[in-house]
């Protein structure tokens, strides 16, 4: 299956949530970008689902960790991956995905470029 991904991702595993009404499933990211992620699809999955919330935290080790929580679309469930896109996400939770991924892609150019075709959209 041909995958068309708009925007740079970025290699990030970390332990991750996902949340849908009154449930919660653990799982891990595979990788982010400004528009969504790639989370192992959790046991005992709803493939019902679409519509969910997706939270993890930066720097696990510091003293006040940061969440990133971001209202996702589930856009394909394959190969016990979900490939999730993000809806909606608070402000704060996209200035620090913003800074973690200007920091691993090294390139203001490329970033900017990002920040833009998001805008777009």
């Amino acid at each position: 299956m041909d995958e068309r991904r708009n925007f740079l991702r970025i290699i990030f595993e970390r332990p991750a949530q996902i949340r849908h009404g009154n449930t919660t499933w653990t799982t891990s990211l595979h990788d982010l970008s400004l528009r969504g992620a790639l989370v192992n699809e959790p046991n005992d999955w709803d493939s019902e689902l679409k519509l969910v919330t997706l939270s993890f935290l930066l720097d696990e080790d510091s003293e006040q960790p940061l969440n990133i929580v971001m209202d996702t679309k589930v856009k394909h469930q394959r190969d016990g991956l979900l490939g999730l896109e993000c809806h909606h996400i608070d402000i704060e939770s996209i200035t620090e995905l913003k800074r973690l991924i200007e920091l691993n892609l090294g390139n203001d150019d490329l970033l900017h470029r990002e920040l833009e075709q998001l805008v777009g959209n």
